[in-house]
C-alpha cells in the first residue's frame, strides 16, 4: 500500500508544533518539512544533553524556534498567533513515566494544564483549522489482561504520567465538546500510541537507549522487567499516522475524536525479547542481563493497543514491523557513532519508510 500522505496537502501549509526538540517531535519536525509544510515551534530546549534536535541539525528546518514553558499561557498564545496556522500538533510533554514518579507535580503541571493553556491559546487563533493533541497508550484503565484497548475503553492511570495523560483526554474531551462545536470550529483529536523507538532517542529509562547506550560502553544492559509486553513501533509509523488524521481533519472528514496508532498484533513483544534482538543486531559482546534490583516504581506489565479504526477509516498502515523498526534504529545509532550526517541520513531513512508497503 502507497503512502497515503499527500505533498499536496502539506506544501507552503504553516504547522505549529510543539515539542519540536523532543525526540519524536524532531522526526515530526523532519518529516513535515520533507512535504514542504512551514513548521513553527514551541517547546523547552532538549531536556537531554545529546539529542536527535541538535544532532540532526532540526533548528537549521524550521521556520520559527520559540524555547518557552507550556506554563507560559501569553508566550504560547502569541507564538501561536504569530505563526498564522492552519494546523496544530501538540507533543510536547514529560514522557516518562520514571521520571512522573520524581516529579509528580511538574508531570501534572505540563500534561494537563499544558494541554489546557494549548488548546486557550487556539480559541484565540482564527486561522486554526485542525489540532491534533497527542497522548499515549497508557491512557487507558489497565487491569492487566493484555486485551488491546479501543479508543472507547475505560481511561485511567496508576502512575503520574500515565493519570496525566488520561487527564489530558478529559482536557481535549472537554474543550471540544464546550468551545470547538460550530461547524466553522477548529476540528480537534487526540492520539495514542505504543511505545516508540528509532535512531536519536537518548531518554533515560527507555529499552532501546538504554540498550544501545550500554552496548556502546561494552557493558550489558539490565533489563528492569524482562517479561512486560509492550507495542513496540518505528517512531515513524505514530507520525505518519498523526499527519494521515492532521489530513482528515483538514478535509472536513467526521476524525474529531480519539484514536489509536499501535503495531500489529505480530509486534506485541516482551521486553527481554527486544533486548535480545538488539544485542543481535549490535553483535559483538552485547549482552542481556535480569537486574538485580527487586523493588522498582509500578509499570503496567501487559499493554495492547488495536487500531482498526485508523485501519478501516483513515487507511492508515504500520509499515515496518518489529525487526525493521529496530534494524533501522540500530543502523541510525552506528552511523551517528561513526560520524555521519545525521541530518541527511534521517531523510533517508523517512524516504525509505514512505516508500515501503504495509507490513
Amino acid at each position: 500500500m502507497v503512502s497515503t500522505l499527500r505533498r499536496s496537502d502539506w506544501e507552503g501549509r504553516s504547522v505549529f508544533l510543539t515539542g519540536h526538540t523532543g525526540f519524536k517531535g524532531s522526526w515530526l519536525a523532519l518529516m513535515l518539512e520533507a512535504f514542504g509544510a512551514r513548521v513553527h515551534g514551541y517547546a523547552l530546549d532538549p531536556d537531554t544533553g545529546t539529542s536527535m534536535f541538535g544532532v540532526a541539525n532540526v533548528e537549521a528546518l524550521v521556520a520559527s524556534d520559540t524555547r518557552a514553558d507550556l506554563a507560559d499561557r501569553d508566550r504560547l498564545a502569541a507564538a501561536m498567533a504569530s505563526a498564522v496556522p492552519d494546523l496544530v500538533l501538540h507533543l510536547a510533554a514529560q514522557p516518562l513515566v520514571r521520571e512522573s514518579y520524581k516529579q509528580p507535580v511538574r508531570t501534572f503541571a505540563t500534561n494537563v494544564m499544558g494541554t489546557a493553556h494549548l488548546l486557550e491559546a487556539v480559541r484565540s487563533t482564527p486561522s486554526v483549522k485542525a489540532v491534533v493533541i497527542v497522548t499515549t497508550d497508557k491512557v487507558y484503565e489497565n487491569d492487566g489482561r493484555g486485551i488491546p484497548f479501543v479508543e472507547t475503553d475505560r481511561l485511567g492511570g496508576d502512575d503520574p504520567y500515565s493519570a496525566s495523560k488520561a487527564a489530558a483526554e478529559f482536557v481535549t474531551a472537554s474543550y471540544r465538546h464546550s468551545f470547538f462545536r460550530e461547524p466553522a470550529a477548529p476540528r480537534v483529536a487526540s492520539a495514542r500510541a505504543g511505545n516508540v523507538i528509532g535512531g536519536g532517542d537518548w531518554a533515560p529509562d527507555r529499552l532501546v537507549p538504554d540498550c544501545m547506550r550500554a552496548f556502546t560502553e561494552g557493558a550489558p544492559v539490565r533489563l528492569r522487567y524482562p517479561a512486560a509486553s509492550r507495542p513496540w513501533q518505528h517512531v515513524l509509523e505514530p507520525l505518519s499516522g498523526y499527519m494521515t488524521l492532521a489530513q482528515a481533519l483538514l478535509s472536513g472528514a467526521d476524525a474529531a475524536h480519539a484514536w489509536n496508532f499501535g503495531p500489529p498484533a505480530a509486534d506485541q513483544a516482551a521486553v527481554g525479547d527486544v533486548a535480545r534482538v538488539v544485542a543481535e543486531l549490535w553483535g559483538g559482546d552485547a549482552m542481556v542481563l535480569t537486574d538485580d534490583v527487586t523493588v522498582h516504581p509500578h509499570e503496567a506489565g501487559l499493554l495492547a493497543l488495536d487500531s482498526a479504526r485508523a485501519v478501516h477509516d483513515l487507511a492508515w498502515q504500520p509499515r515496518w514491523p518489529l525487526r525493521r523498526a529496530l534494524q533501522e534504529t540500530v543502523a541510525w545509532q552506528k552511523q551517528w557513532l561513526a560520524g555521519g550526517d545525521m541530518q541527511t541520513f534521517s531523510r533517508k531513512q523517512i524516504a525509505a519508510y514512505l516508500e515501503s508497503t504495509a507490513s
